[in-house]
C-alpha cells in the first residue's frame, strides 16, 4: 500500500513540474512575456505585447552587434541615439556598439567579439569590406544587415542568397551617385568655379559613387570619361581621384584629399589655401572640418543626416547644402533583423536578401532643413513603434514593407 502511495504521489509531483515548465514557456515552447523583458532592463513591460502591438507579438528578447566606422559624427550619433533611446524602449533588443572600425580586420575582429558576447545579429554602418563581413556572420551564424548604405551590385549578386543575410536597406548606388550630381550641380549653378573635393573614405563603394556623381555634376570627366560606372571603377582602381586625370572647362577641381580626419589637417589646409569657391564633401565634412570651414569662410556641403549640429552649422556656419537622411531611417532594417532572428525573415520571392533604396532629402537653406529636421525628434520619430509594428511579424509582406520604407509619412 505504501509503495502505491509513494508512485501516486511521484507521478502527481512529475505533472506539477511538467504543467509549470509549460506555463513558463507560454504554452507552447516559445518565450513567455516575462522572459521577453527589455534586456536593458529599462521596461517595466515587454513592448513587444503592449496595446498597438497587435496579437501575439511576444518578441524573442537578443542582442545586436553593431559595426561602425565612424563614432563621433552627427549621423553616426543620430543613428545610435535613435537605436538605444528609442527602439530599445520599443522592442526586446540589446545593442552593443563596435569601436571605431578604419579596415576589414577589425570588422572581422568585431564580428566575432559579437559573437562570443551573444550577439544573435550584425548591423552594419562599416564599409570596408561588406562581403568579408557577410561571410564572418555566416561562419559565426550570425544575421547580418546593412544599414543606411547598400554593397555595390556585384557584391549583392555573390552574396545574396545566404540565409544569414537580411537585408539591405539605404540609398543604393544609382542614388548616391545621383546625390552626388546634383551636389555638384548646385555649386555649378550658383557659380563656383573653384572647387576643393574631400573625397571621405574610398574604397567605401558608397563614397566612390557619390564623388562620381559630383565630378559628372561639376561637368568634369575622370580619365577621359563621363560614364558613371566607368568613372567608378577608375576611382576604384585608383583608390581615389587623381587630379591629372580630371578634365573639363565648367569648373576646376583645384584639390582633392580623403581619409580620416585626424590624418587629414595637412590636406584641409592645402585645400583652404587653394581658395576654393566651394569646398564639396561625400561624407564626414561636418564630423571633421565644420569649425576650419567656418573659419575660413568656405561654403561647404555634405552628406549626412538632419541633426542639431548640422542645423547650428547651417543656421551659422558655412554649411551651405545638405543632403541627409532622417535619424530614423534605420528604423527599417531592425525591422527586417528582428522578423528573422523571430523566424519568420522576410526575403524577395526569389528568396535573395532584401534590398530596398532609400532616397536623400535636401537642403540649401534653414526653411528646408527645418522641414525634415523638425518632423524626425526625439520620442516622435518618423519610423516611430506603429509604423514599425505594420513591418514586423509573420503576416507583413514584401510589398507592404517596401511601400513603408519609401514612403513613411
Amino acid at each position: 500500500m505504501k509503495k502505491n502511495l509513494r508512485n501516486i504521489l511521484s507521478i502527481a509531483l512529475s505533472c506539477t513540474l511538467l504543467i509549470g515548465a509549460l506555463a513558463s514557456c507560454g504554452g507552447n515552447g516559445e518565450p513567455s512575456a516575462e522572459k521577453n523583458q527589455n534586456v536593458s532592463g529599462k521596461n517595466k513591460e515587454n513592448p513587444a505585447t503592449a496595446e498597438g502591438g497587435g496579437e501575439d507579438r511576444a518578441f524573442e528578447a537578443f542582442k545586436t552587434g553593431v559595426l561602425v566606422a565612424d563614432v563621433s559624427g552627427e549621423e553616426a550619433l543620430a543613428f545610435r541615439d535613435y537605436y538605444e533611446n528609442y527602439i530599445a524602449e520599443q522592442y526586446p533588443i540589446e545593442f552593443l556598439y563596435s569601436e571605431q572600425l578604419e579596415d576589414a580586420a577589425s570588422e572581422r575582429s568585431a564580428i566575432e567579439k559579437f559573437a562570443a558576447q551573444g550577439c544573435k545579429a550584425i548591423i552594419s554602418f562599416s564599409g570596408s569590406d561588406r562581403a568579408r563581413q557577410i561571410e564572418s556572420c555566416e561562419e559565426n551564424k550570425l544575421y547580418y544587415a546593412v544599414a543606411s548604405g547598400m554593397l555595390d551590385d556585384k557584391q549583392y549578386e555573390e552574396h545574396k542568397d545566404s540565409p544569414y543575410f537580411v537585408a539591405q536597406i539605404g540609398p543604393s548606388m544609382e542614388t548616391e551617385y545621383n546625390a552626388g550630381r546634383e551636389m555638384g550641380k548646385y555649386f555649378l549653378e550658383q557659380g563656383a568655379e573653384k572647387i576643393a573635393l574631400y573625397g571621405a573614405f574610398i574604397p567605401n563603394p558608397m563614397h566612390v559613387y557619390r564623388a562620381a556623381g559630383v565630378l559628372s555634376g561639376l561637368g568634369l570627366s575622370y580619365g577621359g570619361s563621363d560614364d558613371k560606372d566607368a568613372v567608378a571603377g577608375q576611382i576604384f582602381q585608383d583608390q581615389g581621384i587623381k587630379l591629372e586625370k580630371v578634365s573639363g572647362d565648367q569648373a576646376e577641381l583645384a584639390a582633392y584629399f580623403q581619409g580620416y580626419g585626424d590624418t587629414t589637417t595637412d590636406e584641409l589646409n592645402a585645400a583652404i589655401q587653394a581658395e576654393p569657391d566651394a569646398f564639396i564633401s561625400v561624407g564626414m565634412a561636418t564630423t571633421f572640418f565644420t569649425q576650419q570651414l567656418n573659419t575660413s569662410a568656405v561654403p561647404f556641403s555634405d552628406i549626412d543626416s538632419f541633426t542639431s549640429g548640422n542645423r547650428k552649422a547651417m543656421e551659422e556656419g558655412e554649411l551651405t547644402y545638405l543632403a541627409g537622411k532622417y535619424s530614423s531611417s534605420v528604423g527599417p532594417v531592425i525591422a527586417a533583423v528582428i522578423n528573422a532572428v523571430n523566424g519568420h525573415p522576410l526575403r524577395n520571392e526569389d528568396g535573395s536578401a532584401l534590398s530596398v533604396s532609400q532616397d536623400y532629402q535636401v537642403a540649401s537653406d534653414l526653411e528646408s532643413f527645418d522641414r525634415y529636421f523638425k518632423a524626425d525628434r526625439g520620442s516622435s520619430p518618423i519610423y516611430d513603434k506603429n509604423l514599425l509594428d505594420q513591418m514586423i511579424g509573420q503576416d507583413t509582406d514584401l510589398e507592404t514593407f517596401t511601400k513603408l520604407v519609401h514612403n513613411p509619412a
